[in-house]
């Protein structure tokens, strides 16, 4: 099944879409140019009785990136130990995948907040992208106490020196979800991009900056359990009602 679903993936690809998985990082001859919609797709059509931890570890093991989103998109419903989650961890070479992985994965494992622990101080890139990413997603995921939301934030603050681009991403899109859960939430979130605009640190700075322009225009809309933009277009639409 692997190789005809990789061959599958030949007779789909496009060069065009090639070139930007390989401007992400992603070797050359890693990548077969699928987008993720086509991946998503043929994982769907894939049998229940083989979504298998074999079958998983099969499509990683061919090196593809999109052999991989395909696997990764197979274990939501699998369990997987802390040994068994370093080497898929160990296997991710972008972004994408990285954040596919935390949303798809690792947010639905118990120990979701121990990977945030560990990995935030952690020196390789994707590992501590990981982090950031699980504190972004959760907030969406999970109904979390206000002290909750202050012990995440207390980890931006302490974790927010890297000059790393994807890293600075990740910690700002922490920031601006964390904010979203609610008005208390905001206002503890922009407090934090606060101190940090004042630290000093260019990367806090940049930091900063770039979650302030989204947390500062949240606003509660009815109908809404989080905060949106009020440059949204439902945003808008509840400014000109009131």
């Amino acid at each position: 099944m692997i190789n005809s679903t990789i061959n599958e993936l030949k007779a789909i690809s496009s060069e065009k879409y090639k070139q930007n998985v390989i401007r992400m990082g992603i070797p050359l001859e890693s990548t077969i140019g699928v987008p993720t919609p086509e991946l998503r797709k043929i994982a769907r059509k894939i049998p229940k009785e083989l979504r298998t931890k074999e079958t998983v570890k099969a499509f990683w093991v061919t090196g593809y990136h999109e052999a991989k989103i395909i696997g990764t998109l197979l274990m939501t419903k699998l369990n997987y130990s802390k040994q068994e989650i370093n080497w898929y961890m160990n296997k991710i070479e972008s972004w994408d995948l990285c954040d596919l992985f935390c949303k798809s994965v690792l947010i639905n494992s118990k120990d979701f907040d121990y990977y945030i622990s560990s990995w935030i101080t952690d020196s390789r890139l994707y590992y501590k992208r990981a982090a950031f990413t699980l504190i972004a997603s959760m907030s969406t995921h999970s109904a979390i106490s206000l002290n909750e939301v202050k012990n995440y934030l207390t980890f931006i603050s302490n974790n927010s020196d890297d000059d790393r681009l994807l890293i600075k991403k990740s910690i700002s899109w922490a920031l601006r979800e964390l904010g979203k859960i609610d008005e208390q939430a905001k206002e503890a979130s922009i407090t934090v991009a606060n101190e940090l605009l004042l630290s000093g640190d260019k990367n806090k700075i940049w930091i900063a900056k770039d979650a302030l322009k989204e947390l500062e225009l949240l606003i509660r809309v009815e109908g809404r359990s989080r905060l949106i933009s009020s440059k949204s277009k439902m945003g808008q639409e509840a400014l000109s009602t009131n």
